[in-house]
């Protein structure tokens, strides 16, 4: 039988009738119809397609062990968010928890191990500031031995892995678990403001389309515990530029804090720091398994 622009679609997702995962045949008879449909509503040229191809091409050859191209363009194409927000959805009633944001493309499956208190920026700089948080169940119980993976840029806007040679590995990074209160704190830098990396396919499309790459200042948080789902979210500096407009749409107004100043020489002390520092509050609050979504 011809292959026909007609009978297209459905050929191609008759194909899958035989694959043994209903949800996998699922998924690839979705993409099949929702692609197809793009393609009948735009139809590109032979040398728009070429284009595409090798602009996937190239995003995959971005890809290493330290950077994710693909995971940016899931990133500013919102997709990243919107999966987010859809497994995070939660029953009419249920307690209010931690909301997720994006995972970007600078996590590393490794983080460092550290004690509570400890510095994650080893590189030093001119605004310390100290994060000081606690991870509670959605019955307000406090949860001794949770996980808490932090990572953060430098005062200047770089990643660790941004730098080889330039920032001591694991710099704005660390694994920590909580105390027997769910309490967890740590010393760092206030981040920066920064691009995301836009010498790749992402940056071209972010200049074609003639979008910003920037996003607001923040730190990472992978959050687990036993018995209930894990989150990954931002806590974002409060007064940051991009607030509004974050090239990856992962702002939400609930993970805004305020990185106060403090000048008192006494406290600063008692956290290991100088005068003035500023304090971020990061309390997490996670679901219990047993509250479905």
């Amino acid at each position: 039988m011809d292959f026909t622009e007609k009978g297209a679609t459905e050929a191609v997702v008759d194909s899958f009738r035989d694959t043994p995962d209903p949800r996998l045949k699922e998924l690839a008879a979705s993409l099949v119809r929702h692609l197809h449909a793009f393609v009948r509503e735009v139809e590109p040229t032979m040398a728009e397609w070429e284009q595409a191809i090798g602009f996937l091409t190239r995003t995959g050859q971005m890809c290493d062990d330290n950077r994710q191209e693909f995971i940016l363009l899931s990133d500013v194409l919102g997709v990243s968010m919107l999966v987010e927000t859809i497994n995070s959805r939660k029953t009419a009633g249920a307690a209010p928890v931690t909301a997720s944001t994006v995972l970007g493309p600078f996590h590393l499956a490794d983080s460092p191990a550290r004690e509570l208190g400890a510095r994650i920026d080893l590189a030093g700089g001119s605004r310390p500031c100290v994060v000081t948080g606690q991870v509670t169940s959605t019955t307000g119980a406090a949860l001794a031995g949770a996980s808490v993976d932090v990572w953060q840029c430098d005062e200047r806007g770089f990643y660790d892995v941004q730098q080889p040679g330039k920032q001591p590995p694991g710099n704005g990074r660390g694994l920590f678990v909580t105390d027997g209160e769910g309490r967890f704190w740590f010393r760092t830098v206030v981040p920066s403001h920064y691009p995301i990396p836009t010498d790749g396919p992402v940056g071209e499309l972010l200049a074609a389309t003639r979008r910003h790459a920037y996003r607001p200042a923040h730190i990472h948080f992978i959050v687990s515990a036993p018995g209930h789902h894990p989150v990954t979210t931002h806590f974002f500096v409060g007064g940051s530029p991009y607030l509004d407009s974050d090239a990856v749409f992962a702002v939400k107004q609930s993970l805004v804090r305020e990185f106060s100043e403090i000048d008192d020489a006494v406290r600063a002390e008692s956290f290991g720091v100088t005068a003035p520092f500023r304090h971020a509050n990061a309390d997490i609050v996670l679901q219990p398994m047993a509250e479905h979504r």
